[in-house]
């Protein structure tokens, strides 16, 4: 336990929290400090350690990492990378979050591989749920509905994304749910946070929201062998509700959900979705994002059926009673191509314009849809009237 550690800090007699160096952490050497302001003034001998791990370290060069802000203690890890728009990476993250071992966790929970999706073979090979599997989906859904709306709720300038992700993982934890994200693939946080010009895939850290943000909080949960997956995109203070682009890109996302829904019953096509929306998109002089697409989503966090988001896809599939998936369109106010940043991760648009994306959970009944994941009456967000041309 963090109260059982002493701060690694120059002369610190503090116990250390969970801040951690990310040059030692990527190394796996521990090194905890009680604070950012510790960590700022202790930087300049303890970056000396690093010069003293193995012979490797001579041979091959590092990547590069920039110095720490005198005033904050963070940095840009990935200085020289290309970046297309203004937003930057601001590190050292937080240490990684626990979770109770009383909580069912996912396969992938140990060492990061999600086995049971990889042995899930052929597209086609899409699971019918049953009556009591359902009510697993929908009771997680519901769950994942609440831990999203109170992360929302403390939407604010100023607030860091890693203060959301530590919202969202409490929440699940009182939920009795493991936040899916966490070590799916590596993914280090609990929560998937998206400003501005990123996509998707986002993970927090220590920038401060601004007035004139906009953000994407995608939530899943794992709660009783069932996951349910949710994302909207919100508006940061007022500066961002007075930019056209920011409402334009934003409530065309949340409208080409809205319509794809309204195709969802037993008989679609999945490649009918896509259609629909890059129609919408293009009317509002937007994109849609082709990378990423909806997915099949139960005991698994990700199976068939794949639901792309853009006109002429080739989908093979059709919808039946009992079948679980998203569907998630990933908006653009500029070009629909992505870039990843060296996280591995962190997805933007190619030409730093702004992205918006929403996220239902559904379920095919026997003579529509039923939208798990839908907003409830004290939701926060929703939608804004579009801007004027």
């Amino acid at each position: 336990m963090a109260e059982s550690r002493k701060c690694q800090g120059t002369d610190c007699p503090n116990p250390a929290g969970t801040l951690q160096c990310p040059t030692c952490l990527k190394s796996g050497t521990d090194s905890f400090f009680c604070s950012q302001d510790c960590f700022k003034r202790s930087w300049a001998e303890h970056k000396t350690t690093h010069k003293k791990s193995n012979i490797l370290t001579n041979l091959f060069t590092p990547k590069v990492v920039s110095e720490p802000d005198p005033a904050t203690g963070n940095y840009n890890p990935y200085p020289s990378f290309p970046y297309k728009g203004s937003l930057r990476p601001v590190y050292p993250l937080s240490a990684k979050r626990t979770i109770p071992k009383s909580i069912p966790h996912p396969d992938y929970a140990r060492d990061g591989i999600p086995r049971s999706e990889q042995k899930i073979i052929g597209r086609h090979n899409i699971t019918i749920l049953n009556k009591e599997e359902q009510e697993g989906m929908r009771k997680v859904c519901r769950l994942a509905r609440e831990v999203l709306d109170e992360a929302a709720r403390a939407l604010k300038p100023g607030v860091t994304t890693d203060q959301i992700d530590e919202i969202v993982h409490k929440a699940c934890i009182e939920r009795e749910s493991y936040p899916s994200p966490l070590n799916y693939m590596h993914f280090p946080k609990s929560v998937c946070t998206s400003v501005n010009e990123t996509i998707c895939h986002g993970i927090p850290d220590q920038r401060p929201l601004e007035d004139g943000d906009i953000v994407n909080i995608d939530v899943t949960l794992y709660h009783k062998g069932f996951h349910g997956d949710i994302n909207e995109t919100y508006y940061v203070g007022d500066k961002s509700l007075a930019n056209p682009d920011a409402v334009r890109v934003v409530e065309t996302a949340r409208e080409c959900l809205d319509k794809s829904i309204d195709l969802v019953k037993p008989g679609m096509l999945f490649r009918d979705p896509g259609n629909t929306i890059e129609k919408h998109a293009k009317s509002r002089n937007c994109s849609v994002v082709k990378t990423y697409c909806g997915h099949g989503i139960n005991q698994l966090f990700h199976c068939a059926p794949n639901i792309p988001h853009y006109a002429k896809n080739k989908a093979v599939g059709t919808a039946k009673p009992g079948m679980c998936f998203t569907i998630e369109p990933m908006i653009n106010i500029g070009t629909h191509r992505d870039c990843t940043w060296p996280d591995d991760w962190t997805s933007t648009t190619q030409d730093g314009s702004l992205s918006a994306q929403f996220e239902h959970t559904m379920l095919v009944t026997e003579d529509g849809v039923e939208v798990l994941t839908a907003r409830l009456p004290d939701s926060p967000g929703g939608a804004v009237p579009m801007p004027s041309a």
